[in-house]
């Protein structure tokens, strides 16, 4: 069976990622020949619809299920309507994961398990908030303490994160919110020049 596994490298050694959209790597393995085969993720540092995009990646290359940290409602449904099953692992390496999955010990999931827009990126839409949605989604603290509390079916089949993956991740959203606040600042520089 063809599986994708959401990665921070492109092999079986290299650690898994928590986010699906916006991981860097994924990671093709097919589990009878544990061959596999990782590909730079093409909507790293899309604009917005990262999970959809991806989702549509993913699908292309043939993948029959999904293995990842967290999944947004978007790439959800996209997987959904594809009919491919999503399956949380909730860390180690791309084998561990593989493995997980060939013995049985993951569950999928029947919903998405972090909210929309959970990535790094600003939300635009136009509703009440004004385009200003600042969501972070289910970050983990060092140590890999949830710095909010995980879905209440949530059951990591090894432990959280090990302290590269949790650096890693930190240093992520350390660069998303970079950006996020030079966005602000541009946009409160223009907003006070019209006004």
């Amino acid at each position: 069976m063809k599986i994708v596994v959401s990665a921070n490298g492109a092999d079986l050694d290299a650690p898994t990622s928590p986010v699906f959209g916006r991981c860097p790597t994924y990671v093709f393995v097919d589990t009878d020949s544990m061959a596999a085969e990782g590909i730079d993720n093409p909507a790293i540092n899309a604009a917005g619809g990262a999970g959809i995009q991806a989702a549509q990646f993913v699908i292309e290359h043939g993948t029959q299920a999904v293995v990842t940290g967290n999944m947004g409602p978007n790439a959800f449904n996209v997987f959904q309507s594809a009919g491919v099953p999503i399956y949380l692992f909730g860390g180690g390496t791309v084998r561990d994961a593989a493995e997980a999955f060939r013995s049985g010990r993951l569950q999928s999931i029947v919903d998405a398990n972090v909210q929309a827009h959970a990535g790094m990126g600003m939300g635009r839409g136009m509703g009440r908030g004004m385009g200003r949605g600042m969501g972070m989604g289910m970050g983990r603290r060092a140590g890999g303490a949830f710095s909010q509390a995980p879905p209440a079916d949530f059951v990591p089949s090894q432990p959280i994160a090990s302290q590269e993956e949790e650096v890693a991740s930190l240093k992520d959203i350390a660069s998303g919110l970079r950006e996020q606040l030079a966005e602000v600042m541009a946009r409160l520089d223009r907003l006070e020049k019209e006004g």
